[in-house]
């Protein structure tokens, strides 16, 4: 139900994993042994004894990015995570980059970031500046 946001909390940096399958039980059991916060908008989950959770109650994307970040706090270090697995992202040298790239992209980006996970590869495009702003809340 907030697969949008926890893209969103990896590109600010947040271990962010996303659970798809299983029951509530099986999600507590692997948040404590990962000693994860669970992010929900389900009440009755958030509100289980022993259950560390934040209960998002805002509508919009960008609500919930700051709900969400103001709860857990920490100083994360933004575009260190891939926004589609959690990975860890890599420096990838600009030659090594050149057969995972178009070749426009090679041709006018100078830095690249690989998944360790997936094997994606990132750099600073043309949404760079809004990806920013909506992660520093402006």
């Amino acid at each position: 139900m907030l697969g949008r946001l926890a893209k969103w909390l990896r590109l600010a940096g947040y271990d962010t994993l996303y659970w798809r399958d299983g029951s509530d039980e099986e999600l507590i059991a692997a948040a404590q042994a990962e000693a994860r916060v669970i992010i929900t908008r389900d009440r009755q989950l958030a509100g289980r004894r022993g259950v560390a959770a934040v209960l998002v109650a805002a509508e919009t994307l960008d609500e919930q990015i700051a709900e969400v970040r103001a709860a857990l706090g920490g100083d994360p270090r933004p575009f260190t995570r891939c926004p589609e697995c959690n990975g860890l992202l890599q420096e990838l040298a600009h030659a090594d980059a050149r057969a995972l790239v178009p070749a426009y992209v090679w041709h006018t980006q100078t830095e690249f970031r690989r998944c360790e996970g997936c094997g994606r590869v990132y750099w600073k495009g043309t949404h760079w500046p809004a990806v920013q702003a909506r992660l520093e809340g402006k």
